[in-house]
C-alpha cells in the first residue's frame, strides 16, 4: 500500500489557485513541479492501482495541466514525469536491450495428469511445499527495471534473453509506477500488458466503423500497440498492466509471497486472483474456478499459473535452459464453436458500403482465434435473429472467414428488444445512407472510409489522369493530414508535400505539375472522376451531354431516367450524391479548379464529328478504349456502349463480342473494321 505524501498541498483538497507562472521564479516554480510529480503519481495510484481515487477528475485534470505548464515555461523536463503518460516524441525504431535475468518460458499443459506429475516431481525433490496460484495473462509479457526507485525501462520478453526496449510506450500506461517511493536500489518486474476487454472492444468499434481492421483478440491488440513507435498513439489506447513477479532485486526476498507483499507495498497493481493453496488438488480447484469465471473476468486468462513459494525450494530445484522446475502453466482448453455478441457496429467500407460487424467474445474456431465475423447485412442480421448478447456459433467459411450461422442461446430482455437497425447516417462521416436492395451506401465521397479510394479513383487514368498518385501516395496525404476531401489535392503545398516520407523537390513539382495538366478536363472525365456509384466512363458522357454541371446537381431522378442507360438505380445513386452536403462543396471546388468543359462531345455541336454516333466492340490496335472515346467526343462525337437505331457506326476491333454485331445486323448499322475506322472517321479529325 504505498503511503500518502507527507505535507504535500496538492494530495488532499488541493488548492488549485495558482499563481501566472510568468510571475514566478524558476527555483518557485521547480519546487512546485516536484510537489506536484509527486501528487500526480499518488492520485494515479490511487486511481489505477487501488481503484479509490481521493479527488474529482476535474481536479487531477487542473493539477496535470499546472505540471505541464511549468514544465514547458521553465524547461523542466524529466522523462519520469506524469506528463509523458500522454505522450512524447516518436521514435525511429525500437533498440535490443538485454534482461537483468533471463526472462524463461514455463512448462505448460491442459492435461490433469502432468499437472499432477509436476506436483510428484517437487515433492520427490524437496519435500512438503504449498504453491502460489495465478491467472495465466493471455498478454505480453514484460520486464520493468527500476534503479533508485526510479523507472529505467521496460523490455518485451523477446527470445527470453533480449527484447525490444518499449520504454516510452509503457511509461505512457497509467498503471505503470514512474516513480518507487522508498523503492530498493534495483528492482526488475515482471508483468503482464493486456488491454481490458470493454477497451479492446471500444478500440475494434473505432476502427471498424472508421474502415481499418479490427484487432483479431486483446492479446494482439496489446502486443501490437505497446511496440508503435508513436507513445502518443499508445496513449490513446486502453492499456493495463499486471504485476507478478520480482525478477531481480537488491532487497532480500525468500518467497514469493513476500514477493507479491512488495509489489504491492511498492505501488504494482496485482491482481487480486493472487491466492497461495496447500497441495495439487488446490491447484485443481483454483484452476476449476477461475475456468468458471474466466467469462466475467475484464481480461482473457488462458489458464492457471502455479509456483513452488519457497524460494530456497526453487533454487534447489533449478531450471532448465528453457524453463524453471519450480513452475506450472495448467492451460484451459480453447473454448470452441460457440461464443457471445458483445456488440454490434456498423463498418464503412472503402466503396461506401454500410456492412455489420458482430464483435464477439474471442472463441477458438479450428486453431484461430476468432472476436468477429461479418453479418452481410441488415437482411441476414434479421433472419438470423442475431442481437447484442446473444449466444451464436461460429464457422469459418472456406476456413477462412468466420461467420456467425446460428444463434443457440437469447439475450436478456430481447423478446421486448426491436433488433439490430442499420443506420440513417454514415457512423463515419454522418453523410446520408442510401439503401439499395438489401445493402446500404454512403452517399459522401469523402467521407474519411472512402477518402483514399476517392483519391485513387479520381487521380486514375481513365479519370483526371493524375500520374503518381497510386495507393501509396493516397495514404500518405490522407494519413498526414494535407487532404481532407479530393478537392483538396488542388491546394497542396510544395512545402508540405517535400517533408513527405520518400518525397523531395522533383517528386512534390512532378505531382503539382500533374494537377496543373488535369485542368480543363471534359465534363465527362470530371464526372467519371467523381466516383459516383454506378456511372462508369460511358454513362459519364452520356449524362455531360444531357446536362451541364450546374442543372446535373439540381436534376430530379425522373430527368435523369430520361438519359440513355440510366435506370432507376442508377438515378438514385446520382440524386443521392448531389444531395450530400459534403459531395456539393467538393464538387463546387474541383470545378473551380478543374474548370471541365462541356465540348463537342459533351453535346455543344460545334465539333468536326458532330452528331456522329458510334460504339465499339473488341479492341483497336493502338488505343485504349477510354482514350479512343475520348478522343471522338472531343470533336463532336457521342460513343455510347449499346448499339440502337440511333447508332451511325459499330467499330468492329480484335476478339469483338456478338451481341452487338447482332443488334447492328437487326437495326441496319453499318459495322467498321479498324481501318475503315482509321479512314472513314478519324482521318476527319487530322
Amino acid at each position: 500500500m504505498v503511503e500518502e505524501p507527507d505535507d504535500n498541498p496538492y494530495v488532499q483538497t488541493p488548492d488549485t489557485s495558482f499563481d501566472p507562472v510568468e510571475r514566478m521564479e524558476e527555483r518557485a516554480a521547480r519546487k512546485q513541479a516536484e510537489r506536484l510529480r509527486e501528487a500526480i503519481g499518488y492520485h494515479d495510484y490511487r486511481y489505477y492501482v487501488a481503484n479509490d481515487p481521493v479527488i474529482a477528475d476535474r481536479t487531477y485534470d487542473t493539477l496535470f495541466d499546472r505540471l505541464q505548464e511549468l514544465e514547458a515555461a521553465f524547461d523542466l523536463d524529466d522523462e519520469n514525469s506524469p506528463t509523458r503518460r500522454v505522450g512524447g516524441e516518436p521514435l525511429d525504431e525500437l533498440e535490443t536491450v538485454e534482461h537483468v535475468a533471463p526472462m524463461l518460458s514455463l512448462q505448460s499443459s491442459g492435461d490433469p495428469e502432468e499437472i499432477r506429475e509436476f506436483d510428484r516431481r517437487i515433492r520427490e525433490a524437496v519435500g512438503e511445499v504449498n504453491y502460489s496460484v495465478e491467472p495465466k495473462f493471455d498478454g505480453l509479457s514484460i520486464e520493468v527495471v527500476y534503479e533508485d526507485g526510479v523507472f529505467v525501462r521496460a523490455v518485451t520478453r523477446g527470445d527470453g534473453e533480449k527484447g525490444d526496449d518499449v520504454s516510452a510506450s509503457l511509461r505512457t500506461v497509467g498503471s505503470v509506477p514512474l516513480r518507487l517511493p522508498d523503492g530498493p536500489d534495483l528492482l526488475a518486474v515482471r508483468g503482464e500488458v493486456y488491454m481490458p476487454r470493454s477497451g479492446f472492444q471500444d478500440l475494434n468499434e473505432r476502427r471498424i466503423e472508421r474502415g481499418d481492421d479490427p484487432f483479431a483478440n486483446p492479446r494482439n491488440a496489446a502486443a501490437g500497440t505497446i511496440r508503435l513507435l508513436d507513445p502518443e498513439t499508445v496513449a490513446s489506447r486502453p492499456l493495463e498492466v499486471y504485476f507478478y513477479d520480482v525478477i531481480e532485486t537488491s532487497a532480500t526476498l525468500r518467497s514469493q509471497t513476500t514477493a507479491v507483499d512488495l509489489l504491492r507495498d511498492l505501488g504494482f497493481r496485482v491482481d487480486d486472483e493472487t491466492a497461495v493453496v496447500d497441495d495439487i488438488e488446490g491447484i485443481l480447484d483454483y484452476r476449476d474456478r477461475l475456468m468458471d469465471e474466466r467469462a466475467d473476468l475484464e481480461y482473457e486468462i488462458d489458464g492457471v499459473v502455479a509456483k513452488v513459494v519457497d524460494f530456497a525450494a526453487r533454487e534447489r530445484l533449478g531450471s532448465t535452459a528453457r524453463h524453471p522446475r519450480w513452475a506450472f502453466a495448467y492451460k484451459f482448453p480453447a473454448r470452441t464453436g460457440e461464443t457471445t455478441v458483445e456488440r454490434i457496429v456498423v463498418q464503412v467500407g472503402r466503396t461506401g458500403k454500410l456492412t455489420p460487424v458482430a464483435l464477439l467474445d474471442p472463441v477458438d474456431v479450428r486453431g484461430v482465434t476468432i472476436s468477429r465475423a461479418t453479418l452481410h447485412n441488415a437482411t441476414h442480421v434479421r433472419e438470423l435473429g442475431v442481437r447484442e448478447g446473444a449466444t451464436v456459433r461460429i464457422e469459418r467459411a472456406g476456413d477462412v472467414i468466420p461467420e456467425v450461422v446460428e444463434v443457440t442461446g437469447p439475450a436478456a430482455g430481447e423478446s421486448d428488444d426491436a433488433g439490430f437497425a442499420m443506420p440513417e447516417t454514415c457512423p463515419v462521416c454522418g453523410g446520408r445512407v442510401v439503401e439499395e436492395g438489401e445493402y446500404h451506401f454512403c452517399a459522401n465521397a469523402s467521407c474519411p472510409a472512402q477518402l483514399k479510394r476517392s483519391i485513387q479513383h479520381f487521380c486514375s487514368r481513365d479519370a483526371m489522369d493524375i500520374q503518381g498518385v497510386g495507393e501509396r501516395t493516397a495514404e500518405q496525404l490522407v494519413d498526414e493530414g494535407l487532404v481532407d476531401s479530393v478537392a483538396d489535392l488542388y491546394d497542396l503545398d510544395r512545402a508540405a508535400l517535400t517533408e513527405l516520407s520518400g518525397w523531395g523537390e522533383r517528386s512534390a513539382d512532378n505531382l503539382l505539375a500533374e494537377l496543373e495538366a488535369s485542368e480543363g478536363a471534359t465534363l465527362g472525365t470530371f464526372l467519371y472522376a467523381l466516383g459516383i456509384r454506378h456511372v462508369g466512363t460511358e454513362r459519364a458522357r452520356a449524362l455531360a451531354a444531357a446536362f451541364p454541371l450546374s442543372r446535373l446537381m439540381d436534376a430530379s431522378a425522373e430527368a435523369l431516367r430520361a438519359v440513355e442507360d440510366v435506370g432507376p438505380e442508377v438515378a438514385e445513386a446520382v440524386t443521392a450524391f448531389f444531395q450530400t452536403p459534403a459531395n456539393v462543396e467538393t464538387v463546387e471546388r474541383l470545378a473551380a479548379a478543374v474548370a471541365p468543359e462541356r465540348r463537342a462531345g459533351d453535346g455543344n455541336g460545334d465539333g468536326e464529328l458532330d452528331g456522329l454516333t458510334v460504339v465499339f466492340t473488341g479492341s483497336v490496335p493502338g488505343y485504349t478504349r477510354s482514350e479512343l472515346s475520348d478522343l471522338l467526343e472531343r470533336h463532336g462525337a457521342r460513343v455510347t456502349s449499346s448499339v440502337s437505331g440511333e447508332t451511325d457506326y459499330l467499330v468492329v476491333g480484335e476478339n469483338p463480342g456478338t451481341r452487338k454485331r447482332e443488334r447492328a445486323a437487326e437495326n441496319g448499322v453499318e459495322t467498321l473494321d479498324p481501318e475503315a475506322f482509321e479512314k472513314r472517321v478519324l482521318s476527319r479529325i487530322g
